[in-house]
């Protein structure tokens, strides 16, 4: 179920605080975060974030193409293998 319009998109205050002083001090370092569930804001382009996937930090650039999604689309925390299916059609 999505979340209600009249509440607004969610984004963790702690990385409002960090966005805003990373780009007020002209540093372009990376912000790493484990909040894969908070929206990327308008005020997020142009900025670095280190979004964890459980098992280390993938570094994540955001554009203008990427607001209103969630950081954890980005960061893909299971690595897909192939079907086994798939190898036993090949060898016949």
């Amino acid at each position: 179920m999505a979340r209600s319009v009249w509440k607004g998109p969610f984004v963790d205050g702690y990385l409002l605080k960090k966005a805003e002083t990373v780009r007020n001090a002209g540093r372009n370092e990376i912000i790493k975060t484990w909040s894969r569930r908070s929206t990327i804001m308008p005020q997020f382009v142009g900025l670095t974030f280190g979004v964890h996937n459980g098992h280390k930090f993938l570094p994540v650039l955001v554009n203008e193409n990427m607001i209103g999604h969630k950081f954890g689309e980005f960061a893909p925390s299971r690595t897909f293998t192939g079907h086994v299916a798939d190898k036993k059609a090949k060898r016949g």
